[in-house]
């Protein structure tokens, strides 16, 4: 072996990402394919592999230590995908145990978010910090908690959904989930576009937003905030006051050091992360004040899913299971 090596798989519900990576974040190799289009599981792994061969001859497969998978609906104990919706293969999929056998390497599973925060944690803003809680703020709201170290994963490992923690009671969203008044439903590119459609319905206020009504994304809100559009940065304040209540009950469960934020809304910067805090600090236990930072990733987005599997590879660092010969 001349370097250790880690080979991280993003599969996501389109596509699916893979790169061979080091131990300082370094991706020597990687690779993309589509996930959809292929009618069982084994015909998946078979182009998988196809791919993922060139990539392991190339690096020196003696080097790789290991393979970290981030999934929809993953359970890390059993290294299964639970019944994910946005999978063409349903049920119960072992893909931990699939992927170690076709590969014969050892393999670890999490969730997109939780190997989000891995990745913060070893190569990103949250680098040195054993306390914090990573969001990610795209179509939906993902997050994953680390506290002491270790990345909560509760007894069943679905941990961790601050997503579906209920933001708004009285007169809440309904969510895909089935509740009502989902974090998500609101401090989601989604959310915030929903919101900016709902608010253009009862207000009249003049704003760049209604050349967009009916097509509005959290992006075009986003562009318009920075372009000083009233009504798009009022969207943010009542954005930021439900994530700043809910971020603030957060701390109190597990009192960390920072939270750091990645994905589309979380790209609106301080529009969104001012606010925030502030609305966060109003909510906090005195306890809590001023000691909690809201940071951006600085993982480079094209690269954070490969990153965040490949370090499931580095924060395990032993086989978690014996691979069949």
């Amino acid at each position: 072996m001349t370097q250790p090596l880690a080979l991280g798989i993003d599969i996501g519900g389109t596509n699916t990402a893979f790169g061979i990576v080091d131990e300082e974040g370094n991706i020597v190799e990687q690779g993309s394919m589509p996930t959809k289009g292929f009618a069982t599981i084994n015909l998946y792994l078979k182009a998988l592999k196809k791919e993922l061969s060139p990539l392991l001859k190339k690096a020196g497969k003696d080097n790789i230590l290991g393979i970290g998978i981030g999934a929809p609906l993953a359970n890390h104990y059993t290294g299964e995908i639970d019944n994910a919706t946005n999978l063409e293969w349903h049920g119960v999929i072992p893909i931990c145990k699939l992927v170690s056998d076709m590969l014969q390497l050892p393999a670890w599973l999490t969730n997109d978010a939780n190997a989000a925060a891995l990745g913060e944690m070893r190569y990103g803003s949250a680098k040195g910090m054993k306390d914090f809680i990573m969001l990610t703020l795209g179509t939906g709201l993902g997050s994953g908690i680390v506290a002491n170290g270790q990345l909560i994963y509760g007894h069943d490992s679905f941990a961790g959904e601050m997503g579906h923690i209920t933001a708004v009671r009285e007169g809440g969203r309904e969510c895909s989930c089935g509740r009502y008044g989902c974090l998500e439903q609101y401090a989601s590119a989604t959310g915030i576009a929903l919101t900016a459609e709902k608010w253009l319905n009862v207000r009249t206020d003049e704003s760049v937003l209604r050349r967009h009504k009916g097509m509005i994304t959290g992006r075009i809100v986003t562009e318009a905030a920075r372009g000083g559009d009233a009504l798009a940065l009022e969207i943010f304040d009542y954005t930021a006051i439900i994530l700043g209540q809910v971020l603030a009950d957060a701390v109190a469960m597990t009192s960390p050091e920072a939270f750091v934020f990645f994905g589309g809304l979380a790209k609106a910067g301080d529009i969104l992360l001012n606010p925030a805090k502030k609305y966060m600090e109003q909510n906090l236990l005195h306890v809590y004040k001023n000691k909690v930072k809201l940071l951006l990733s600085s993982l480079p987005d094209a690269d954070a899913a490969i990153l965040g599997a490949a370090a499931l590879v580095w924060h395990h660092g032993a086989p978690p299971q014996e691979v069949e010969e």
